[in-house]
């Protein structure tokens, strides 16, 4: 099996320059990095050297062809539709699909390779300081949401931005699921571990027939909370509306921060 066995070959050009490079030489390349030969390749495809040579050659392959090249390289093909978020049309989409962004400003829609929701990714929600303090001290079991994506996968990280005046990262919780659940039904059920006020409850969900349930664990505070001065120069950060996709250089330095131990 070639070094390219379990990986997820991802069709999506870099730069205007990379897009005029023909599909066929990308191919090539690819074989090569795998180790295979053409010989070895054709054989693997059951067609013969030059009809693979004239493959990789040409600058226009059918999705087919492209995706049994690839597998028989030992990869994964994956092509995907990639919306802007202030797109119309990527809004819409999020809403029907229930999708969360796959990264900062983007939602990407898999059209070849059935998985919902890629690789896990850890997320920042806002959230007022009466409430991130609940959750620190574990009284508050549960976060209540207007609008939330279901498909995050339980055990998501979940990083507390505690809002003005507090204005900092303050510590995390894993999701342990996400409902999504008629209105009433969410104040009988949690309300005891939500930390709300009914009528501070009933003005958040007004006008809506169903809310969105974030099932907590694990909360763990900072060991020294990172404010907003210090986030932005580090890390280019501004504080979510609802919430966002960490950053690996930020998801690398709150780790960091967890590890370190006061005296």
């Amino acid at each position: 099996m070639g070094q390219l066995s379990g990986k997820v070959i991802k069709a999506t050009p870099e730069t205007a320059d990379d897009a005029k490079i023909a599909i066929g030489q990308r191919l090539k390349d690819l074989r090569k990095i795998s180790g295979l030969t053409q010989k070895e390749l054709a054989k693997k495809l059951r067609i013969g050297q030059t009809a693979l040579s004239k493959l990789e050659g040409r600058d226009d392959i059918h999705v087919s062809t492209l995706k049994s090249y690839i597998e028989a390289l030992g990869a994964k093909l994956r092509i995907d539709a990639t919306f802007g978020s202030q797109s119309a049309l990527g809004l819409k989409l999020t809403g029907a699909f229930e999708e969360g962004w796959g990264q900062e400003d983007q939602l990407v829609l898999p059209l070849i390779d059935d998985a919902a929701y890629h690789p896990q990714r850890d997320i920042i929600l806002s959230i007022k300081p009466k409430y991130s303090q609940e959750i620190l001290l574990g009284t508050k079991r549960v976060e209540l949401r207007r609008r939330f994506p279901t498909s995050v996968p339980s055990g998501t990280v979940m990083y507390i931005y505690s809002t003005s005046p507090e204005r900092a990262l303050v510590g995390s919780a894993e999701i342990s699921d996400v409902l999504k659940t008629p209105v009433q039904d969410i104040w009988d059920d949690y309300s005891s571990v939500a930390c709300i006020r009914k009528d501070d409850f009933d003005n958040y969900f007004s006008g809506l027939e169903y809310g969105f349930v974030l099932r907590l664990k694990n909360p763990r505070p900072l060991h020294r909370p990172i404010g907003l001065e210090e986030l932005r120069e580090r890390f280019d950060f501004e504080p979510p509306q609802s919430f966002l996709y960490a950053r690996p250089m930020l998801r690398e330095a709150l780790k960091y921060e967890y590890v370190k131990v006061p005296n």
